[in-house]
């Protein structure tokens, strides 16, 4: 009968005695070798405390040792016992699987920060706070809106900042924005909305996860003040970027601020602000978000994706206290919670101040970085027009008519190893459009922003 055991090195053995004990040892020894369970240099259980485990004699298992020993698949140690030998059988090394592909040598596609500029020391100066004083709790499951420190220190952070009514009550830390709005656009279809509003042109990746959500999608047309309310038709809900339009790079003029407000208190249709980036503006303070005219209305989403870091995975949302039960239940059925520890690390960024230290340093740099794309583009590629506000991490080129269209900058852009994001893809039907290129300006790191915008330079010259 085969037995299982459990020693000091976490192995597990089945010994089939069938044929003597000694040689079932021996064969289950030589097949865990083989197999990779017993590595090289790996330690074995004292003779002893094998044959505890198993119910043999000492002398059996003692033996047992002795062979593999002289078949050179054991090795004595003076003072370190009995381990795997470096040279015992090993099995043949898996097919390599297909890594990653290797990263273009310059990349202003946009969607993310510097990520040489992470804030490394003051996050790693809150990390050992946090773990010094966080109470046992915080390492459990809990409370699905998020831990309450984050919520309170958001409150705080956004009534200032960003001019938001928030109670911590009605925020829930999500597991980044895509997640916050694809759960939002679920809840939304359980209580009868059938589309929701979106801008076009807009980001491609949140209206594919509207869609999935089961919510169809009404292009809600953008110009140069922003997204258009008459586009709503019949929608329930609108998804608008009104500090800074994405991908145009415009403001939501006051008066269709109100217009929007005022729709949304009149038929009950909600609004959800996409604030993706509300904290970067270069030739004035920052607009105020749409939320602080229509709490009740308005669904506010941030996130420090582009803040800290996209694979921090935190965002948040306001909500109108009619939407808090319900999310909350929609987030503790998809993940339970977004996980603490990065939670607790932000609240004490933000509550020493070291966050808005942060972020003022990245505002004086990727205003820096924008100039600079402004600058080189009027120089060297006078025929093509930047569009859209000082703000932000990205702009929005546009290419003139009759010149190279978008497939042949690609063309070029491929040749010199140049990762571009073309306007096309933001468009529900890119027939007859603009053409033109959104720069991520804030993409590269900061050695290689120089060389980039050569790049960007030379394929649209």
């Amino acid at each position: 009968m085969p037995k299982d055991w459990s020693g000091s090195v976490d192995l597990h053995l089945a010994v089939d005695a069938a044929g003597g004990r000694r040689a079932g040892l021996e064969r289950a020894l030589r097949a865990a070798i083989a197999a990779g369970r017993l590595a090289p240099g790996a330690a074995l259980p004292s003779t002893r405390a094998l044959a505890a485990e198993l119910g043999y004699s000492r002398g059996t298992v003692t033996a047992a040792y002795d062979q593999l020993t002289a078949e050179g698949y054991l090795v004595t140690v003076p003072g370190s016992g009995t381990r795997v030998a470096s040279g015992a059988a090993a099995p043949s090394p898996a097919p390599d699987l297909p890594g990653a592909p290797a990263g273009p040598a310059h990349d202003l596609r946009p969607g993310r920060p510097d990520l040489s500029a992470f804030p490394a020391a003051a996050w790693l100066r809150s990390t050992r706070r946090v773990l010094a004083s966080a109470p046992p709790e915080a390492h459990a499951l809990g409370d699905p809106r998020g831990r309450p420190e984050l919520r309170a220190a958001l409150a705080g952070y956004l009534g200032r900042a960003r001019g938001v009514r928030a109670d911590p009550a009605r925020i829930v830390i999500t597991s980044g924005y895509a997640q916050a709005l694809g759960l939002l656009a679920a809840a939304l279809r359980d209580a009868g909305t059938t589309a929701m509003a979106m801008e076009e042109p807009g980001h491609f990746f949140h209206r594919a996860v509207v869609g999935r959500a089961g919510l169809g999608v009404v292009p809600l047309p953008v110009d140069g003040d922003g997204a258009r309310p008459e586009g709503l038709g019949g929608t329930g809900a609108a998804v608008l970027t009104p500090a800074h339009q994405y991908p145009s790079g415009a403001t939501l003029h006051p008066a269709r601020r109100r217009a929007f407000t005022v729709w949304a208190r009149d038929t009950g249709g909600l609004i959800i602000e996409d604030d993706y980036d509300g904290e970067f503006r270069y030739d004035r303070q920052p607009v105020g978000a749409l939320q602080g005219m229509a709490p009740g209305n308005v669904v506010y989403a941030g996130t420090a994706s582009k803040t800290l870091a996209p694979a921090l995975r935190l965002a948040w949302l306001v909500l109108p206290a009619h939407l808090v039960e319900p999310f909350a239940e929609a987030k503790r059925l998809a993940d339970a919670h977004t996980q603490s520890l990065a939670q607790l690390v932000l609240a004490d960024l933000i509550g020493g101040h070291a966050y808005d230290r942060h972020v003022r340093a990245s505002r004086l740099r990727y205003r820096r970085r924008r100039d600079l794309l402004v600058e080189t583009l009027r120089a060297r590629a006078p025929h093509v027009r930047v569009q859209g506000i000082a703000a932000g991490l990205h702009a929005l080129v546009l290419l003139p008519p009759g010149g190279p269209d978008e497939d042949e900058i690609m063309e070029r852009a491929a040749s010199r190893d140049l990762a571009l994001m073309p306007l096309r893809a933001h468009w529900h039907d890119p027939s007859g459009r603009p053409q033109g290129f959104v720069i991520g300006y804030s993409t590269p790191l900061a050695s290689a922003y120089g060389p980039a915008l050569d790049a960007l330079s030379a394929v649209l010259a």
